[in-house]
């Protein structure tokens, strides 16, 4: 074996059914080998060792709202509202009375989720008139600052409707947003083929991707997405294309349900859900029966939307796969790549995988196996970004 010089070494963790050491070179895995034979490798930092830690993929967070969250303040009540609408004044009006800058609630909550082992995501932040890109400044001023604990994309995301705001949006993707966002094209702007004209435009002159929130229910929100499949099978933007939240795929019954996914998988049309308490969720084995992509996301964290979530993608995991009745070591392990390699795939970053010359992007849980893992979604005793060690015990190094 070359005697390889390793910035980090990870010895006696377990990777599957092994007990192996991992060295880890300019923030790649660089050598998998049995445990206890990369320690002595001369001039290599001392090893870090893991006492048969089971090793997992970095977590991915798919649908996250950064720009959002109360964490870190003064409880602040839940205001219930049933309505998007009215989610959306109640939270303006919330937010209207926060003094902390937005960005260090959102610095707080890139450090809170780093700790349980998240090392990329795809966060949406507001765009209209009146912000203007106030939000998405930070946010890019952000992605710079914490580059060494998490991968960031950006979504702008236009929460006052598309239409209204659809210069806003443009400029959003011209200063630097990574993806182009909608929102319930019929129950939002009252225009499905304007908005979808519209977001589709922006992507194609821009060349990025879509993400679009869609709360709308039933028939109604089964027929939008097979219009979003529809504009995305016409612009050739096959794996390009997620549609978020998509309550209506489980309201529907079985004909229509049917007929959305079969147009979803052939447009190459990705779902998230983040396991959502109140609402119907889209039925996640169906859906990857038929060839339909699926992610998860935490969606919102103690904020105007929600006074729920941790941040915690392996407990995310754990939750959306009780919701969905998976239940075998297999089903367990796909609640895993629900969170790592789902993701990853419809954010165009490379598959997170544990193998050599893979991103040393990983965490270590005490679990014999994935489906363990998911299952009880134990504390994340390290987590490494980049080859680097960032959190122990769910603390930031």
């Amino acid at each position: 074996m070359p005697r390889t010089r390793f910035d980090l070494v990870l010895s006696g963790l377990r990777l599957g059914d092994h007990l192996v050491d991992l060295g880890l070179s300019q923030g790649r895995i660089a050598r998998i080998a049995p445990a206890g034979t990369l320690a002595a490798i001369e001039g290599s930092a001392a090893p870090e060792e893991c006492g048969g830690l089971l090793a997992l993929p970095g977590l991915i967070d798919g649908h996250i709202h950064l720009d959002k969250t109360f964490l870190g303040l003064p409880w602040m009540p839940h205001r219930a509202d049933a309505s998007v609408a009215g989610r959306i004044a109640a939270e303006k009006e919330q937010m209207a009375g926060i003094e902390e800058p937005m960005a260090r609630r959102a610095r707080r909550l890139v450090d809170h989720v780093a700790a349980r082992g998240t090392t990329a995501l795809r966060t949406h932040v507001d765009v209209d008139s009146a912000l203007g890109l106030r939000g998405l400044d930070a946010l890019l001023a952000l992605r710079a600052e914490v580059s060494h604990l998490v991968s960031m994309q950006i979504v702008a995301f236009p929460q006052s409707g598309a239409l209204a705001h659809a210069q806003v949006l443009e400029e959003a993707v011209r200063a630097g947003a990574d993806v182009v966002g909608g929102l319930d094209p019929a129950g939002i702007d009252t225009d499905i083929e304007a908005q979808l004209r519209l977001v589709f435009g922006i992507a194609g002159r821009h060349g990025v991707p879509i993400d679009i929130h869609l709360h709308d229910p039933g028939e109604l929100g089964a027929f939008e997405l097979r219009r979003i499949a529809a504009h995305a099978r016409a612009a050739g933007m096959a794996g390009r294309v997620a549609v978020s939240h998509a309550y209506a795929l489980g309201q529907v019954g079985e004909a229509t349900l049917g007929h959305t996914a079969a147009a979803l998988a052939e447009a190459g049309v990705a779902i998230m859900t983040n396991g959502p308490g109140p609402e119907a969720m889209p039925p996640i084995r169906r859906l990857v029966a038929e060839g339909v992509a699926v992610f998860v996301g935490s969606d919102n964290i103690r904020d105007a939307w929600s006074p729920y979530g941790n941040g915690d993608m392996l407990d995310r995991a754990r939750l959306v796969g009780y919701r969905a009745a998976l239940q075998t070591d297999a089903e367990l392990r796909l609640a895993l790549e629900l969170v790592t390699t789902a993701p990853a795939r419809i954010m165009g970053l490379p598959p997170p995988l544990l193998e050599e010359g893979a991103a040393a992007d990983l965490v270590l849980v005490a679990a014999e196996h994935v489906a363990e893992a998911v299952a009880t979604a134990p504390p994340r005793a390290l987590v490494v970004k980049a080859g680097r060690i960032v959190a122990r015990g769910g603390v930031l190094a």
